[in-house]
């Protein structure tokens, strides 16, 4: 029986990776009843998109080995609308979205979280990397949990995380977020899950290893543009600017010889695409918006933040409107992405760079 002594119904989001299925086998391990389900995605048509099947299988044969049930939960209608149009629109206006972020936010956070309670769950848990932490000084109940960075930094999926509420949190556990990566591969073994050496997925939520461009051309229609220096001098052409994004290296029709360039700003009502050193990609403030909080600050605020996912937390002021303002240059700032706001290693909040 668990440390509680009393026993609990936790329905698990399983992947079919290992991550997910150790945490569902912790927790049965811990005396819970326990509840896989396997939440079917939307993904384009095509040979080498029926990944989902061969994620559903892993899923099936871990939730076997554990002994505990697996449900299939077909999202993949309101993932295509939540999540896959919000992403093309967001290209479409010159922005570059956080797929992943929306994901959690709308369906694993979202669908999954409040059918799985209306279904009769204690907590809901998934495989992410991110540690809950009992905030001992709060009063409230619904804010009585903290997110913290997880132990293995390399792995920490706390900045996908920012659009939770203390309320979801509560009701959510992250069983390997206490673990390093290969500890929790030798549980794996341990538990002798048939998926304890599957790679980890790549690519955009869901949907698996993706050619962003390819897949754009199917929804957004090319639109030649010219690549200009920073100084507007033409060096090259392009398909449209919805296809770059700020930072990005690879991808450029530059043929002049010199170089490397990289995107450093796009002119999206005249379709220009800028290019420059990777030094001039940089800024020193961003705009703000779109914010959730789960521990809101008193602004103005000098606050850790991460505007990339797998980058190191940089210091920056973030004002009363909205304005973050970089205590060093910081490159590839992108519109559309998430600026994720720390104390230290506990997530505070974020919102999105404008």
């Amino acid at each position: 029986m668990n440390r509680q002594g009393k026993q609990k119904t936790i329905y698990v989001g399983m992947s079919g990776g290992v991550d997910s299925s150790v945490a569902s086998a912790l927790l049965k391990e811990q005396g819970h009843k326990v509840i896989g389900v396997f939440m079917k995605p939307w993904q384009p048509f095509g040979k080498s998109f029926c990944l989902w099947k061969q994620d559903r299988e892993d899923a099936l044969r871990a939730a076997a080995t554990i002994g505990i049930p697996l449900l299939t939960w077909d999202f993949s209608k309101e993932y295509k609308k939540l999540v896959t149009d919000y992403m093309i629109r967001e290209y479409k206006s010159g922005r570059t979205p956080n797929p992943d972020v929306m994901c959690n936010k709308e369906i694993k956070f979202g669908l999954f979280f409040k059918k799985a309670i209306r279904a009769g769950a204690d907590f809901i848990a998934t495989g992410h990397y991110v540690k809950k932490i009992k905030n001992q000084k709060s009063k409230n109940k619904n804010s009585e949990f903290e997110l913290w960075q997880a132990k293995d930094k390399n792995k920490d999926q706390s900045y996908f995380l920012w659009t939770l509420t203390s309320k979801q949190i509560s009701k959510c556990l992250f069983p390997v977020g206490g673990y390093l990566k290969p500890e929790v591969r030798k549980l794996a073994k341990k538990f002798k899950l048939p998926n304890a050496c599957k790679k980890d997925s790549q690519g955009v939520c869901f949907i698996g290893p993706l050619d962003m461009k390819e897949f754009l051309l199917k929804y957004i229609k090319p639109k030649k543009g010219k690549i200009l220096t920073m100084d507007k001098k033409e060096i090259g052409t392009h398909d449209g600017v919805f296809y770059y994004t700020i930072g990005q290296r690879h991808g450029l029709d530059i043929k002049n010889g010199a170089g490397p360039y990289y995107v450093v700003s796009k002119d999206i009502k005249n379709n220009i695409i800028f290019v420059g050193s990777d030094n001039q990609s940089v800024s020193l403030e961003a705009k703000i918006g779109e914010f959730n909080w789960l521990t809101k600050p008193i602004l103005p605020k000098e606050l850790d933040v991460k505007v990339r996912y797998r980058t190191k937390s940089v210091k920056a002021v973030l004002g009363e409107k909205g304005v973050l303002k970089f205590k060093k240059p910081e490159r590839a700032v992108t519109s559309g992405q998430s600026a994720v706001f720390y104390r230290g290693t506990k997530l505070i909040g974020g919102g999105i760079i404008q």
